[in-house]
């Protein structure tokens, strides 16, 4: 599957855009983060023109959907996948011993989300979206309730 223009309008309403870098945030420090919450190879004084931030936006969508695509293996409708992508690109996949994500939590295991997606409980994963509220900014709670709506808008099988 690939993100559709649902996912991008999603992504976009929740980061904004700034073209110059700007600090993480949650924490006020790094990562330094410009144009649609892209991070990668960010510094201080960054600036970035409104093509750049499109491209990488594409570049880093592009990466979370083939996250989501490589771990997922039940079927989902274009709305799931929409919501998914988006709390990947926000979250990210994780890494062991350092970060929780939508597939790796820090202890090494999975995440409850992905395992009940794989499990095809749709309404239990999504319920996993209310419990991502770090950090605890009204933007994030707001954002994990509009992919779980999302999510939920394409879900047909219950459990």
């Amino acid at each position: 599957m690939t993100y559709s223009a649902a996912c991008v309008a999603l992504t976009k309403r929740f980061e904004g855009c700034k073209l110059e870098a700007y600090p993480d945030p949650g924490t006020g420090a790094a990562p330094w983060t410009i144009g649609y919450g892209h991070t990668f190879g960010v510094r201080a004084g960054h600036i970035i023109t409104q093509e750049q931030a499109d491209a990488w936006l594409e570049q880093d969508l592009q990466l979370a959907a083939d996250v989501v695509s490589l771990w997922v293996r039940s079927p989902l409708t274009q709305p799931q996948f929409d919501a998914l992508v988006d709390f990947t690109y926000n979250l990210g996949p994780g890494l062991v011993g350092h970060r929780d994500g939508f597939v790796w939590l820090k202890n090494g295991g999975h995440s409850t989300m992905l395992r009940m997606l794989n499990a095809g409980c749709y309404a239990l994963a999504a319920e996993q979206f209310d419990r991502w509220r770090l950090p605890p900014l009204p933007g994030i709670i707001l954002r994990r309730h509009a992919e779980r709506d999302l999510f939920l808008s394409g879900t047909k099988v219950q459990g």
